[in-house]
């Protein structure tokens, strides 16, 4: 055993379940691909400060979860903690809002960091997807993002989630309903940190999880009840949109999401199947955020989706993907003529497209016959001295047993006809 392991609250990929992950980021990118995203790739740690600025000085992400170091060079920096900001940084850097087509989409897939309690569901290093429309106020690309995200579920199979949904306001309409907010919130007996989060950031109140807190919340002023006649008519549409899509949702009032540049649309993908960790995704739009880290105004939208949490539902489901075995070929060669000759066979299927694999270390049949079972592969190619004199190999059926001789010259034309 290895004096390492993996640090606390992590966790290593390794076949066979890797390729259930791998799948699921396939299956959540590909209505993304079909929808005009581009695929952006950020550095894992960005300065300090745009997240400070970005994400907001009063989050538990700034403020108790974020990993945040000095460089030797005596850089502040910080391990990405989510994916917006860095991609909104990233197009504003390489000036992709002037390229003359908005909005500017993208989608991505990293790894993200955040010092929390470890349990199930979640983690300090942790994976995603995302996708980014920047540069563009319209609420049918709110919709479009909550229809691609519901999309990428449904072909996965996951049918027990629920989509929730609110606004958040704008920067017209939620100062009146921030201040309403404050005043109720300061006749409260709160501890002295929520307190200090009511003069800060009041909405995020709300979404404190302690059942203690939420009694206290039962009167609260309703942002609803604030909202400008613009952003009632935007959040309308998006909820027509919606409909009209056949993509069911849930008003939630109190949804405000963890980061403070959400304005308006905010929404959450949640599966009930998960315990507390019922989040998988969500996002919402954030008009504000471009100018937060000295970019233009650029009104944008955008969510990111938790691979680790949507493989969790499909377990809840009970729910295995079909995922293609590794390999569909083995070769099992008898001798060191075998050897060369089959390597040279395993090499041009291949290239042939045929996932292909080779019984290194020179095993006997049986030991190498195990191996190809093991493997999953459909077929076996095996050849020892006799059959090279006859100018053949054996092609082996390993669901049916059968057996038959195939021209060298043949080897590839046959593999694919038995393969289908």
């Amino acid at each position: 055993m290895s004096t390492f392991q993996a640090p606390k609250g992590t966790y290593d990929l390794i076949p066979p379940n890797s390729a259930t992950y791998l799948a699921v980021r396939e299956a959540i990118a590909a209505p993304l691909k079909n929808s005009g995203y581009g695929y952006i790739e950020t550095p894992g740690f960005e300065n300090v400060e745009l997240f400070a600025r970005g994400v907001g000085e009063s989050t538990d992400i700034v403020t108790k979860e974020m990993y945040a170091f000095e460089t030797k060079g005596g850089d502040q920096l910080a391990l990405r903690p989510e994916g917006t900001a860095s991609v909104l940084r990233a197009a504003l850097e390489a000036n992709l809002h002037k390229a003359g087509n908005l909005p500017v989409k993208l989608w991505y897939s990293g790894s993200y960091y955040r010092y929390e309690r470890p349990q199930k569901g979640r983690y300090r290093h942790f994976s995603q997807v995302g996708a980014e429309a920047i540069g563009a106020e319209d609420p049918a690309l709110d919709a479009e993002l909550i229809i691609l995200a519901d999309q990428s579920y449904r072909a996965l199979g996951l049918r027990n989630f629920r989509i929730l949904l609110n606004s958040l306001g704008d920067k017209e309409c939620r100062p009146v309903y921030r201040a309403a907010l404050q005043d109720f919130l300061r006749g409260l007996d709160l501890d002295e940190d929520t307190r200090r989060r009511v003069d800060i950031n009041p909405l995020r109140v709300l979404d404190d999880k302690r059942e203690a807190v939420q009694k206290q919340l039962a009167g609260a002023p309703m942002l609803r009840d604030y909202l400008c006649e613009a952003c009632k008519a935007y959040h309308e549409q998006v909820r027509e949109l919606l409909t009209a899509a056949g993509v069911a949702f849930e008003d939630d009032e109190k949804l405000v999401r963890g980061l403070d540049y959400y304005t308006r649309t905010t929404f959450e993908f949640v599966h009930d199947g998960l315990g507390s960790q019922s989040a998988v995704g969500g996002g919402g739009r954030y008009d504000g955020l471009s100018e937060m880290i000295g970019g233009p105004a650029l009104p944008s939208v955008g969510w990111a989706l938790g691979v680790d949490r949507t493989v969790l539902a499909l377990e809840a489901e009970g729910i295995t993907l079909d995922i293609p075995a590794a390999t569909a070929v083995y070769a099992v060669p008898l001798g060191e003529e075998a050897r060369r000759v089959l390597f040279r066979a395993v090499t041009e299927l291949r290239r042939a497209g045929v996932a292909t694999d080779f019984a290194y270390g020179g095993k006997g049949l049986k030991n190498a016959m195990k191996s190809a079972n093991r493997s999953g592969a459909r077929l076996a190619l095996v050849a020892g001295e006799r059959d090279l004199a006859e100018g053949v190999v054996q092609l082996k059926n390993l669901e049916s047993g059968e057996q038959t001789p195939v021209a060298l010259d043949a080897v590839v034309d046959e593999v694919r006809r038995a393969l289908g």
